[in-house]
């Protein structure tokens, strides 16, 4: 048996390919919308990939299952699992619908199917046997039911799709599927659809993989005999929803536009950026050059592994986006964007084609932001409410950067506003919106709070 893991950093996200080298076959679990990773690895392998499955219906990135078997031929193996309301919508009839207790083979690779609901209805887990080699399962290819350190989050249903009340019923499934967990060896290797860094959950660990023993004793999720009170520990403090989750269940139960039938965005003169900001389309500016250039009336996302992330809070699904990126990133980009569902792309603008446009947006050093504080300055910190809630600076109010637009009615324009986040990306991409919205006395802390705290400055911590 062969098994190989690739790893999306810009979205947190875990693919698996499982190959048979005897008989050149090879099944893909939960690949993304780009799919020439998968491709080039069946290559270099000598395998064909013949079957593609998923664990469940992402809300976080468009998935590539059915673009790679229009790519491959390969079959389809989806849950079948979820009810009406969260059935697939295409594979059509050559696609295999699994549920609890259900098997298949790919060469003698077995795979077992378990019906683990709660993270979402639809969800599987995959146990997996290399029955060349012993009867007993190898591990469990978990999905968004289990991460390292952590368990999925329960509430998307209710908060990205607005299924009232279902996270209290996910909150109560997901300990079932834990107490099964519990049952199970302890030898069996985890390997889970999302590390740190995704929004699946609210704690998710670094490493790429466990082992279930590892996890009953230091996941928190294990430790729990009261269904009561894992529901209460596991709804809270999870982080916020990203905006485009809700975009991304729709479009993954109905299924992704093919990328070959995409336009690429093709380089534009600057001399149609003011008309283009003039009718409300959204501009990404993503330089990343340290100079803090930026073209007011854009949203100031600098390229980089979590643009996608960043990016999925202001995209507007219905109407076209827009681009200020150098040649040498824009492809990335681009595929960064195409792996979240964002497809109307018509053009970019190349920075030189911008710079008389631009404008520094302010920034403030830690010294002096320490002065405007002491003489009334107003500390936003625009991280997510658990970074706060671990440590903040005194006096500062919490506004999370991607729901500033709808807050920017509370906050003052008559004081001094210092923006922070942990580094600093965040606290432009707010700078930018309050630039946008007519702010004109704010600056972001540079280095961000690590800065901060670098400097012996005090926080508070929780």
């Amino acid at each position: 048996m062969l098994l190989k893991y690739f790893y999306d950093r810009a979205l947190a996200q875990a693919a698996y390919m499982i190959g048979d080298q005897d008989t050149g076959e090879a099944l893909m679990i939960d690949p993304a919308r780009d799919v020439t990773p998968y491709l080039e690895a069946a290559r270099a392998e000598n395998l064909t990939i013949t079957q593609v499955a998923e664990t469940h219906m992402h809300a976080d990135f468009v998935s590539g299952s059915g673009e790679l078997a229009d790519r491959t031929g390969a079959r389809l193996y989806l849950s079948g699992s979820g009810g009406a309301e969260w059935a697939y919508g295409f594979g059509g009839d050559g696609a295999v619908l699994l549920h609890e207790g259900d098997h298949w083979m790919i060469g003698s690779v077995r795979i077992d199917v378990l019906h683990t609901p709660g993270h979402t209805p639809e969800q599987l887990v995959f146990q997996v046997t290399d029955t060349q080699t012993t009867d007993q399962p190898f591990g469990l290819i978990t999905g968004d039911c289990l991460f390292v350190g952590d368990v999925g989050r329960p509430d998307l249903l209710e908060t990205a799709a607005g299924v009232v009340g279902s996270s209290e019923e996910g909150a109560r499934q997901q300990f079932g599927n834990v107490e099964r967990l519990k049952a199970l060896p302890d030898y069996l290797q985890v390997l889970p659809g999302h590390g740190a860094g995704s929004a699946c959950g609210k704690a998710l660990g670094s490493l790429p993989s466990s082992t279930l023993g590892y996890e009953k004793r230091v996941n928190p999720a294990f430790q729990f005999s009261s269904a009561d009170d894992f529901a209460a520990w596991l709804r809270a403090d999870q982080p916020e929803t990203p905006r485009y989750f809700s975009q991304m269940k729709r479009v993954n139960k109905a299924g992704a536009a093919r990328l070959a039938g995409l336009e690429a965005p093709l380089p534009m003169e600057g001399v149609f950026l003011s008309e283009i900001l003039k009718n409300g389309a959204l501009v990404i500016d993503s330089r990343a050059d340290g100079t803090n250039a930026h073209v007011p009336g854009a949203i100031h996302i600098a390229a980089g592994d979590r643009f996608s992330s960043y990016a999925g809070w202001f995209i507007d699904y219905s109407a076209p986006t827009y681009l200020i990126a150098g040649t040498d990133v824009i492809d990335d980009l681009v595929c960064k964007l195409r792996a979240i569902g964002v497809d109307d792309l018509p053009g970019y603008f190349p920075p030189e084609e911008v710079e008389y446009l631009s404008v520094e947006l302010p920034v403030i050093s830690v010294e002096e932001a320490a002065r405007q504080i002491d003489a009334g300055a107003l500390v936003i910190d625009v991280r997510s409410v658990s970074e706060y809630a671990e440590g903040h600076i005194d006096g500062s109010r919490h506004v999370f950067y991607g729901t500033l637009a709808e807050q920017l009615g509370d906050l003052p324009r008559d004081v001094p506003l210092v923006i922070h986040c942990a580094t600093g990306v965040r606290a432009q991409i707010a700078s930018s919106l309050l630039m946008k919205e007519g702010f004109q006395n704010f600056a972001s802390l540079e280095g961000g709070l690590e800065a901060w705290e670098k400097a012996g400055m005090q926080i508070e911590k929780a």
